[in-house]
């Protein structure tokens, strides 16, 4: 079923809509220095294109989205909207956030009229509009039940429903659906992509946010790639197939090892700090280097499947993260941690155990204990340090907060908590010191009632 008025006035195909020039996000952390989220972002979108923008964690995507929007305003740069300064939300962009965010006590057919009423539509008008968005996303029937009456997914596409009905230019979808379970989500896609396809849509482009490669890549006509702390640019891809895809299909399969190959490359590590300033990127002593919390159960756990028939050592990452569930932004930590320790290497977007690696699985418990601590002595100088304090002092005890204090003076607060904890996880594993949370003090053996 159309819509039985069109969308804000169409224009011809490849036309800019929305435009992010030289976009620069900073938020100010406590009293430390101010962390920036984004740096010389420059994006373009336009008419009759759906548009990925594909990142981990830290990458800005949500970020980059809300200025978009106009709901931010960026530190530094500008968005342009059919060429002029966008300062503020319009009508003519629709959000739909991972979040359902719906109203518990509107029907559905009440949540999905908000947008209109805000706008002062008259009634009549309103009550076809809503009708017609509620049919083509596939809740008919469901008009007069409550959001705690549905699923998930019915959820969600009341959400989406109520960002079509305003009829918008331009829909951004901030992760639509992770929420979801794997079945419920790939419904939805295909219904939205069928839409798209048939142009039964009453919106001229989208921008997706997402953090799934197969999803950018069954979906988007184009897939910026965004590297992180801070978020930038690193590549832009055409996605040359047309739709419905095939995941099966060669030529997709390679286009998905292609994005996890980009995706994996070393890129200079950037203290905060410099960050703030603006200064460019440097490379940091290996101390300083900050660590995501990554578990020694799910390293060992990764390690055995990747040892384990039929892979026997080496997989493409989304072959493992299929078999092992995994979304990119544990994938991708768990990858690096195991090459931070020698213990696997990443290679053009494969992942392979290395001779210490296959000897680690190989082993019974203490062993492992042994090739852990000795992989983090050698591999991670900030263990070295502690555990060299640990040794030289005679209670065997030191305050975390030197150590702390240290990786604040590059990092923020947050992310020095993080590496200090990930840390004491691996080094307990390996029997190497401990730690007291009470006393905030690292120990060695039974040093801790000292």
């Amino acid at each position: 079923m159309e819509f039985p008025t069109q969308p804000s006035q169409a224009l011809p195909e490849g036309t800019v809509l929305a435009e992010a020039r030289h976009v620069r996000q900073f938020y100010h952390k406590d009293s430390a220095a101010d962390v920036q989220v984004l740096d010389d972002v420059n994006l373009s979108l336009h008419v009759g294109e759906i548009v990925g923008l594909l990142g981990r964690s830290g990458s800005g995507k949500s970020t980059l989205l809300r200025i978009l929007a106009g709901l931010l305003p960026p530190t530094s740069g500008e968005v342009l909207w059919k060429g002029q300064k966008l300062s503020a939300p319009i009508n003519e962009i629709a959000v739909v956030f991972q979040s359902f965010a719906l109203f518990p006590w509107m029907t559905v057919e009440e949540n999905v009229a908000l947008g209109l009423d805000a706008n002062g539509v008259p009634a009549a008008e309103r009550d076809v509009l809503v009708e017609n968005a509620i049919s083509l996303i596939g809740l008919g029937g469901y008009e007069n039940a409550w959001p705690k009456e549905l699923s998930g997914g019915m959820q969600q596409r009341v959400g989406l429903a109520r960002a079509l009905v305003v009829r918008p230019a331009l829909l951004l979808m901030d992760e639509p659906f992770s929420a979801l379970d794997v079945l419920t989500a790939e419904n939805l896609r295909t219904d939205l992509i069928e839409l798209w396809a048939e142009k039964k849509l009453p919106v001229q482009s989208m921008l997706i946010v997402t953090h799934n490669i197969e999803e950018a890549v069954l979906m988007c006509d184009r897939i910026v790639i965004a590297s992180s702390n801070p978020g930038r640019v690193a590549h832009v891809l055409h996605v040359p197939f047309a739709h419905p895809r095939n995941r099966e299909d060669t030529a997709f399969r390679q286009m998905v090892d292609h994005i996890y190959a980009l995706m994996t490359q070393r890129a200079p590590i950037v203290s905060e700090a410099n960050l703030a300033s603006g200064a460019q990127a440097v490379t940091l002593a290996p101390s300083f280097r900050a660590l995501v919390p990554v578990s020694i159960t799910m390293m060992i756990g990764m390690m055995e499947a990747l040892a384990a028939s039929p892979l026997n050592g080496r997989a493409d990452l989304p072959v493992l993260a299929e078999k092992l569930q995994l979304e990119l932004d544990d994938l991708f930590p768990l990858g690096e941690s195991l090459e931070l320790l020698a213990l696997a290497e990443l290679e053009d977007g494969d992942i392979l155990l290395t001779n210490e690696g296959v000897h680690f699985v190989l082993s019974d418990l203490e062993e492992r204990k042994a090739i852990m601590g000795h992989a983090l002595r050698h591999y991670v100088p900030l263990v070295k340090t502690i555990c060299s304090t640990l040794d030289e002092r005679p209670s065997h005890a030191v305050k975390a907060e030197r150590f702390r204090d240290e990786l604040e003076a590059c990092m923020s607060p947050d992310y020095a908590r993080q590496t200090l904890q990930t840390i004491i996880g691996w080094a307990r594993f390996a029997e190497l010191f401990d730690y007291d949370e009470e006393s905030d003090r690292f120990f060695l053996g039974d040093e801790a009632g000292e």
